[in-house]
């Protein structure tokens, strides 16, 4: 698909790696609208791309439904969809003093990273269903954020970990369930990247995990997201797969 004159949704494109995303699809010429849980982020970035700013919660299914007639309102039903949203954490099972992990913990973490997950791609693929068919029958495009804890996670990310890999478990059925609509679902497992969340770490930690890839030996830049990003919306038969983009990382327990 041709990522010019498209209209593109971004969640989580206040910081981070959605507003990476979001500023490569403006870049490339699409009407990107930027969704964030906060509010001042999300003004930020759209009023510097020429986007329109959204707000909610992506496993609030009423909210949601909410931005995405928004985003309509001023783009038009969006072919591009680009699932950043997401929230991070870690906290043992059992802790040092002996007492169980809090129920909620998990149960939010969850609620966010995969329940909002299967929430924002179940409302758009219903909207873009309703959309004529382009070059292949494509009618539209999913990207969903995994993480490479989908697949070795670390001591304390039970949570997380199950998080992204019910997002990793469940591409290739969402992609098979929507082929007949002409719309593929991608996902992006991510290693160590240079984010807000990791630059609240001291350099020294930061030097640490960038030495700890195998090559190339740092953090990962934002930007090579985006890049990825960009191209599973351009090559059609990229469809029903999680992509690893960790510089061939595999994380230790600790």
């Amino acid at each position: 698909m041709d990522i010019q004159g498209q209209s593109a949704l971004v969640t989580g494109g206040g910081s981070g790696l959605g507003e990476a995303v979001a500023r490569e699809l403006a870049g490339q010429g699409a009407k990107v609208a930027v969704l964030d849980v906060n509010a001042e982020r999300a003004q930020a970035v759209a009023a510097d791309i020429g986007g329109v700013a959204l707000v909610a919660d992506v496993s609030d299914a009423a909210a949601m439904q909410q931005a995405i007639e928004r985003a309509e309102q001023a783009h038009g039903v969006a072919r591009v969809i680009m699932h950043m949203a997401g929230v991070g954490g870690a906290r043992r099972v059992v802790s040092r003093d002996g007492s169980a992990a809090p129920l909620d913990d998990f149960e939010r973490t969850v609620r966010i990273n995969l329940i909002g997950s299967y929430n924002v791609v179940r409302l758009c693929a219903a909207r873009i269903a309703t959309l004529p068919a382009l070059a292949d029958d494509e009618r539209g495009v999913v990207l969903m954020t995994a993480s490479v804890a989908a697949f070795d996670g670390q001591i304390g990310q039970a949570a997380y970990s199950a998080s992204k890999g019910g997002v990793a478990a469940m591409t290739l059925p969402l992609a098979r369930d929507l082929a007949s609509h002409g719309i593929r679902v991608v996902t992006v497992a991510p290693g160590l990247f240079d984010t807000p969340m990791m630059a609240a770490l001291p350099q020294e930690v930061q030097e640490s995990l960038g030495a700890s890839v195998p090559f190339p030996k740092r953090l990962g830049q934002p930007r090579e997201i985006a890049q990825l990003a960009a191209h599973v919306v351009r090559n059609t038969y990229l469809n029903g797969e999680t992509i690893r983009l960790d510089g061939a990382l595999r994380m230790a327990p600790r």
